[in-house]
């Protein structure tokens, strides 16, 4: 049985964040923006997931270690 009128579906270029708004600092002090970053187990989400370009992704990783090293973010799960 052939499927020809079904839609296919089209996923969308993501664009960084970062890039978008001008603002290309990373900063691990704002610890609000940077837990849409992590997971719930406390893990950082990768590239395909947040949609940032790889300069920023590396900028972010920086920053979330740097956070949690002095206790603005969980280095894991409660």
């Amino acid at each position: 049985m052939a499927y020809q009128g079904r839609k296919r579906f089209v996923q969308r270029k993501r664009v960084c964040e970062f890039c978008v708004e001008g603002s290309n600092t990373v900063d691990y002090k704002n610890a609000e923006n940077l837990k849409r970053y992590v997971t719930e187990f406390g893990r950082i989400r990768p590239r395909r997931q947040t949609g940032t370009c790889a300069k920023h992704q590396r900028a972010l990783a920086v920053a979330v270690k740097r956070a949690r090293h002095i206790a603005l973010l969980p280095f894991a799960a409660e």
